[in-house]
Protein backbone atom coordinates (compact mmCIF):
# COMPACT_ATOMS: atom_id res chain seq x y z
CA UNK A 1 0.00 0.00 0.00
CA UNK A 2 1.53 3.65 -1.40
CA UNK A 3 1.48 5.17 2.03
CA UNK A 4 1.72 8.98 0.02
CA UNK A 5 -2.07 8.00 -1.38
CA UNK A 6 -3.85 7.57 1.87
CA UNK A 7 -4.87 10.94 3.73
CA UNK A 8 -3.25 11.33 7.09
CA UNK A 9 -6.47 10.41 8.87
CA UNK A 10 -7.59 7.71 6.48
CA UNK A 11 -4.28 5.79 8.16
CA UNK A 12 -5.22 5.31 11.67
CA UNK A 13 -8.72 5.17 11.03
CA UNK A 14 -7.95 1.96 9.10
CA UNK A 15 -5.75 0.47 11.77
CA UNK A 16 -7.74 1.18 14.53
CA UNK A 17 -10.49 -0.93 12.35
CA UNK A 18 -7.55 -3.52 12.44
CA UNK A 19 -7.44 -3.36 16.04
CA UNK A 20 -11.31 -3.34 16.24
CA UNK A 21 -11.35 -6.72 14.51
CA UNK A 22 -8.84 -8.47 16.80
CA UNK A 23 -11.01 -6.86 20.29
CA UNK A 24 -11.84 -4.35 22.40
CA UNK A 25 -8.88 -3.19 25.13
CA UNK A 26 -8.60 -5.08 28.77
CA UNK A 27 -12.06 -3.52 31.08
CA UNK A 28 -9.37 -2.39 33.59
CA UNK A 29 -7.63 -0.73 30.69
CA UNK A 30 -11.11 0.52 28.70
CA UNK A 31 -11.10 5.02 28.12
CA UNK A 32 -14.35 4.40 28.24
CA UNK A 33 -14.86 2.57 31.25
CA UNK A 34 -12.27 4.85 32.99
CA UNK A 35 -15.49 7.53 31.91
CA UNK A 36 -18.13 5.97 33.32
CA UNK A 37 -16.17 5.32 36.56
CA UNK A 38 -15.71 9.15 36.42
CA UNK A 39 -19.14 10.37 35.79
CA UNK A 40 -20.15 8.22 38.82
CA UNK A 41 -18.06 10.11 40.88
CA UNK A 42 -19.02 12.99 40.07
CA UNK A 43 -22.50 12.50 40.65
CA UNK A 44 -22.04 10.83 43.71
CA UNK A 45 -21.28 14.78 44.26
CA UNK A 46 -23.79 15.80 42.91
CA UNK A 47 -26.68 18.40 45.40
CA UNK A 48 -30.16 18.42 45.80
CA UNK A 49 -32.47 20.52 44.49
CA UNK A 50 -33.48 21.05 40.89
CA UNK A 51 -31.33 24.09 40.98
CA UNK A 52 -28.95 22.94 42.42
CA UNK A 53 -28.88 19.42 39.98
CA UNK A 54 -29.61 21.85 37.14
CA UNK A 55 -26.03 24.24 37.61
CA UNK A 56 -24.02 21.03 38.63
CA UNK A 57 -25.24 19.41 35.59
CA UNK A 58 -23.70 22.14 33.77
CA UNK A 59 -20.52 22.20 35.20
CA UNK A 60 -19.90 18.30 34.43
CA UNK A 61 -19.34 17.84 30.74
CA UNK A 62 -16.91 20.46 31.64
CA UNK A 63 -15.19 18.85 34.63
CA UNK A 64 -15.19 15.53 32.86
CA UNK A 65 -13.27 17.50 29.70
CA UNK A 66 -10.73 19.02 32.08
CA UNK A 67 -9.54 15.55 33.57
CA UNK A 68 -9.59 13.42 29.86
CA UNK A 69 -8.10 15.78 27.59
CA UNK A 70 -4.34 15.89 29.31
CA UNK A 71 -3.97 12.32 28.03
CA UNK A 72 -5.25 13.09 25.00
CA UNK A 73 -3.01 16.06 23.80
CA UNK A 74 -0.22 13.85 25.38
CA UNK A 75 -0.84 11.29 22.72
CA UNK A 76 -1.40 13.98 20.06
CA UNK A 77 1.70 15.68 21.15
CA UNK A 78 3.79 12.53 21.12
CA UNK A 79 2.23 11.85 17.37
CA UNK A 80 3.34 14.74 16.31
CA UNK A 81 7.10 14.04 17.76
CA UNK A 82 7.38 10.98 16.12
CA UNK A 83 5.80 12.37 12.22
CA UNK A 84 7.96 15.12 12.51
CA UNK A 85 11.51 13.75 14.11
CA UNK A 86 11.40 10.05 13.70
CA UNK A 87 15.32 8.90 11.82
CA UNK A 88 13.39 6.43 9.86
CA UNK A 89 11.29 8.57 7.51
CA UNK A 90 10.19 5.36 5.69
CA UNK A 91 7.96 4.10 8.99
CA UNK A 92 7.41 7.36 10.86
CA UNK A 93 3.98 8.08 9.25
CA UNK A 94 3.18 3.96 9.52
CA UNK A 95 4.16 4.69 13.43
CA UNK A 96 2.62 7.90 14.03
CA UNK A 97 -0.39 6.34 12.18
CA UNK A 98 -0.75 3.25 14.81
CA UNK A 99 -0.46 5.57 18.04
CA UNK A 100 -2.77 7.48 17.09
CA UNK A 101 -5.06 4.50 15.67
CA UNK A 102 -4.48 2.82 18.80
CA UNK A 103 -5.84 5.83 20.87
CA UNK A 104 -8.97 6.11 18.33
CA UNK A 105 -9.81 2.64 18.67
CA UNK A 106 -11.51 2.61 22.13
CA UNK A 107 -13.89 4.99 20.86
CA UNK A 108 -16.01 3.47 18.19
CA UNK A 109 -16.91 0.37 18.31
CA UNK A 110 -17.64 -1.84 14.72
CA UNK A 111 -17.18 -5.28 15.43
CA UNK A 112 -18.67 -5.44 18.81
CA UNK A 113 -21.87 -3.98 17.51
CA UNK A 114 -22.29 -6.54 15.00
CA UNK A 115 -21.43 -9.32 17.55
CA UNK A 116 -24.21 -8.05 19.49
CA UNK A 117 -26.72 -8.22 16.59
CA UNK A 118 -24.91 -11.53 15.72
CA UNK A 119 -25.84 -13.09 18.95
CA UNK A 120 -29.39 -12.28 19.26
CA UNK A 121 -29.86 -13.38 15.73
CA UNK A 122 -28.13 -16.91 16.57
CA UNK A 123 -30.70 -17.54 19.48
CA UNK A 124 -33.55 -16.52 17.87
CA UNK A 125 -32.85 -18.55 15.01
CA UNK A 126 -32.49 -21.63 17.63
CA UNK A 127 -35.99 -20.94 18.49
CA UNK A 128 -34.84 -19.63 22.63
CA UNK A 129 -36.16 -16.57 23.08
CA UNK A 130 -35.51 -16.47 26.83
CA UNK A 131 -31.93 -16.47 25.53
CA UNK A 132 -32.55 -13.75 23.19
CA UNK A 133 -34.02 -11.68 25.40
CA UNK A 134 -31.12 -12.23 27.52
CA UNK A 135 -28.20 -11.38 24.75
CA UNK A 136 -30.48 -7.98 24.07
CA UNK A 137 -29.23 -6.48 27.43
CA UNK A 138 -25.95 -5.66 25.19
CA UNK A 139 -27.90 -3.66 23.05
CA UNK A 140 -31.10 -2.44 25.11
CA UNK A 141 -31.46 -1.33 28.12
CA UNK A 142 -35.63 -1.33 27.91
CA UNK A 143 -37.43 -4.09 29.94
CA UNK A 144 -36.87 -7.60 27.67
CA UNK A 145 -39.00 -9.62 29.73
CA UNK A 146 -42.36 -9.20 27.80
CA UNK A 147 -40.34 -9.02 24.56
CA UNK A 148 -41.95 -11.72 21.76
CA UNK A 149 -39.68 -12.92 19.13
CA UNK A 150 -41.14 -10.17 16.34
CA UNK A 151 -40.34 -7.62 18.92
CA UNK A 152 -36.63 -9.01 20.49
CA UNK A 153 -36.00 -9.11 16.36
CA UNK A 154 -37.40 -5.20 15.77
CA UNK A 155 -35.28 -4.00 19.17
CA UNK A 156 -31.51 -5.42 18.07
CA UNK A 157 -32.34 -3.75 14.54
CA UNK A 158 -33.21 -0.52 15.69
CA UNK A 159 -30.49 -0.12 18.11
CA UNK A 160 -28.03 -1.61 15.20
CA UNK A 161 -29.36 1.47 13.36
CA UNK A 162 -29.06 3.97 16.24
CA UNK A 163 -25.88 2.78 17.31
CA UNK A 164 -24.34 2.90 13.62
CA UNK A 165 -24.60 6.86 13.66
CA UNK A 166 -23.40 6.59 17.83
CA UNK A 167 -20.77 4.29 18.11
CA UNK A 168 -19.04 4.76 14.49
CA UNK A 169 -20.19 7.17 12.29
CA UNK A 170 -20.26 10.38 15.27
CA UNK A 171 -16.87 9.17 16.39
CA UNK A 172 -15.07 9.32 13.01
CA UNK A 173 -16.88 12.55 11.89
CA UNK A 174 -15.73 14.17 15.09
CA UNK A 175 -12.12 12.63 14.94
CA UNK A 176 -11.70 13.52 10.76
CA UNK A 177 -13.10 17.33 12.01
CA UNK A 178 -11.15 17.83 15.24
CA UNK A 179 -8.88 14.87 15.61
CA UNK A 180 -8.46 12.73 18.60
CA UNK A 181 -9.56 15.40 20.96
CA UNK A 182 -12.84 15.61 19.36
CA UNK A 183 -13.58 11.62 19.21
CA UNK A 184 -12.41 11.58 23.03
CA UNK A 185 -14.77 14.26 23.73
CA UNK A 186 -17.99 13.18 21.59
CA UNK A 187 -17.70 10.09 23.11
CA UNK A 188 -17.33 11.68 26.71
CA UNK A 189 -21.00 13.57 26.32
CA UNK A 190 -22.17 10.60 25.05
CA UNK A 191 -21.52 8.44 27.76
CA UNK A 192 -23.00 11.33 29.98
CA UNK A 193 -25.78 10.88 28.41
CA UNK A 194 -26.59 7.19 28.63
CA UNK A 195 -25.67 7.42 32.44
CA UNK A 196 -26.86 10.90 33.82
CA UNK A 197 -29.57 12.09 30.51
CA UNK A 198 -32.49 10.62 31.63
CA UNK A 199 -35.59 11.40 32.91
CA UNK A 200 -36.55 10.93 36.31
CA UNK A 201 -34.36 11.15 39.65
CA UNK A 202 -31.60 12.98 37.83
CA UNK A 203 -33.36 14.52 34.92
CA UNK A 204 -32.08 18.22 35.81
CA UNK A 205 -28.78 16.79 36.62
CA UNK A 206 -29.30 15.08 33.29
CA UNK A 207 -30.34 18.22 31.33
CA UNK A 208 -27.28 19.62 30.07
CA UNK A 209 -25.56 16.42 29.23
CA UNK A 210 -28.74 15.24 26.75
CA UNK A 211 -29.30 18.48 25.48
CA UNK A 212 -24.99 18.48 24.64
CA UNK A 213 -25.05 14.75 23.07
CA UNK A 214 -28.69 16.07 20.88
CA UNK A 215 -26.68 19.01 19.48
CA UNK A 216 -23.16 16.82 18.72
CA UNK A 217 -25.66 13.67 17.47
CA UNK A 218 -27.70 16.32 14.99
CA UNK A 219 -25.55 16.05 11.58
CA UNK A 220 -23.77 12.33 12.29
CA UNK A 221 -27.45 10.64 12.78
CA UNK A 222 -28.83 12.15 9.58
CA UNK A 223 -25.71 11.64 7.69
CA UNK A 224 -26.20 7.91 8.82
CA UNK A 225 -29.69 8.25 7.65
CA UNK A 226 -28.55 8.76 4.14
CA UNK A 227 -25.60 6.45 4.34
CA UNK A 228 -28.32 3.60 4.96
CA UNK A 229 -30.59 4.81 2.28
CA UNK A 230 -27.87 5.36 -0.61
CA UNK A 231 -26.47 1.51 0.17
CA UNK A 232 -30.00 -0.24 0.59
CA UNK A 233 -29.99 -1.93 -2.85
CA UNK A 234 -26.67 -3.83 -1.75
CA UNK A 235 -28.59 -5.37 1.62
CA UNK A 236 -31.94 -5.78 -0.14
CA UNK A 237 -33.81 -2.75 0.11
CA UNK A 238 -35.11 0.42 -1.81
CA UNK A 239 -33.98 3.39 -1.77
CA UNK A 240 -36.77 5.10 -2.89
CA UNK A 241 -38.80 3.69 0.36
CA UNK A 242 -35.68 4.41 2.83
CA UNK A 243 -36.23 7.79 1.63
CA UNK A 244 -40.09 8.19 2.43
CA UNK A 245 -40.07 6.27 5.26
CA UNK A 246 -37.28 8.60 6.60
CA UNK A 247 -38.84 11.36 5.99
CA UNK A 248 -42.13 10.39 7.39
CA UNK A 249 -41.28 8.44 10.51
CA UNK A 250 -38.08 9.97 11.89
CA UNK A 251 -39.79 12.49 13.83
CA UNK A 252 -41.66 9.85 15.88
CA UNK A 253 -39.78 8.99 18.39
CA UNK A 254 -38.97 10.87 21.54
CA UNK A 255 -34.89 11.58 20.51
CA UNK A 256 -34.66 14.23 17.89
CA UNK A 257 -31.82 12.16 16.35
CA UNK A 258 -32.43 8.34 16.97
CA UNK A 259 -35.41 8.34 14.64
CA UNK A 260 -33.16 9.36 11.92
CA UNK A 261 -31.01 6.23 11.43
CA UNK A 262 -34.01 3.64 12.63
CA UNK A 263 -36.66 4.83 10.43
CA UNK A 264 -34.28 4.83 7.83
CA UNK A 265 -32.98 1.28 8.37
CA UNK A 266 -36.92 0.34 8.72
CA UNK A 267 -37.84 1.49 5.09
CA UNK A 268 -34.43 0.37 3.35
CA UNK A 269 -35.39 -3.04 5.21
CA UNK A 270 -38.95 -3.20 4.32
CA UNK A 271 -40.31 -4.06 7.67
CA UNK A 272 -42.12 -2.39 10.88
CA UNK A 273 -39.73 -1.29 14.07
CA UNK A 274 -41.79 -1.35 17.19
CA UNK A 275 -41.48 0.07 20.31
CA UNK A 276 -44.47 -1.06 22.19
CA UNK A 277 -46.06 2.92 23.47
CA UNK A 278 -43.54 4.81 21.99
CA UNK A 279 -43.17 4.32 18.20
CA UNK A 280 -43.86 2.45 15.23
CA UNK A 281 -41.75 3.20 12.18
CA UNK A 282 -41.68 1.94 8.48
CA UNK A 283 -44.57 -0.04 7.25
CA UNK A 284 -46.32 -3.39 7.94
CA UNK A 285 -45.10 -5.20 4.82
CA UNK A 286 -43.96 -8.52 5.80
CA UNK A 287 -43.13 -10.06 9.52
CA UNK A 288 -40.08 -9.34 10.32
CA UNK A 289 -37.80 -12.61 10.71
CA UNK A 290 -33.80 -13.12 12.08
CA UNK A 291 -33.20 -12.84 8.46
CA UNK A 292 -33.39 -9.34 8.71
CA UNK A 293 -31.23 -8.64 11.76
CA UNK A 294 -28.46 -10.66 9.24
CA UNK A 295 -29.47 -7.79 6.28
CA UNK A 296 -28.81 -5.20 9.25
CA UNK A 297 -25.42 -6.42 10.51
CA UNK A 298 -24.31 -5.99 6.70
CA UNK A 299 -26.05 -2.80 6.88
CA UNK A 300 -23.50 -1.82 9.38
CA UNK A 301 -20.54 -3.16 7.98
CA UNK A 302 -21.55 -1.44 4.37
CA UNK A 303 -22.24 2.08 6.04
CA UNK A 304 -18.65 1.38 8.15
CA UNK A 305 -16.77 1.01 4.48
CA UNK A 306 -18.85 3.91 2.76
CA UNK A 307 -18.20 6.23 5.62
CA UNK A 308 -14.52 4.77 5.33
CA UNK A 309 -14.66 5.84 1.49
CA UNK A 310 -15.97 9.39 2.31
CA UNK A 311 -12.72 10.20 4.73
CA UNK A 312 -10.81 8.61 1.79
CA UNK A 313 -12.43 10.91 -1.06
CA UNK A 314 -12.60 14.32 1.34
CA UNK A 315 -9.20 14.42 2.22
CA UNK A 316 -7.61 13.25 -1.17
CA UNK A 317 -8.02 13.47 -4.94
CA UNK A 318 -6.86 9.79 -5.18
CA UNK A 319 -9.45 7.52 -6.73
CA UNK A 320 -9.30 4.33 -4.46
CA UNK A 321 -11.24 1.57 -4.96
CA UNK A 322 -13.85 1.17 -1.66
CA UNK A 323 -15.54 -2.10 -2.41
Amino acid sequence: MNRKAIPRKALPILLAAVLDLIGEPPVDWHPVVWYGKLIRRLEQAAPHGRLGQLLYGLLMPICAATLVLPPVLLVQFLVGYVRLNAVQTRWKHWLSALIEGGALKPFFALRMLADAGRRVRYTLERGDLPAARLALQSLVSRDRSCLTADLAVAATIESLAENLSDSVVAPLFYYVLFGLPGAVLYRLCNTLDSMIGYRGHYEYLGKASARLDDMLNLLPSRLTALLIIGLAPLFGGKRQTAWRIWRRDASKTASPNAGHPISAAAGALGIQLEKVGHYTLGDNEKVVAPTDIKRAERMVWLCWRCDYCAVLHSQSRSSLSCF
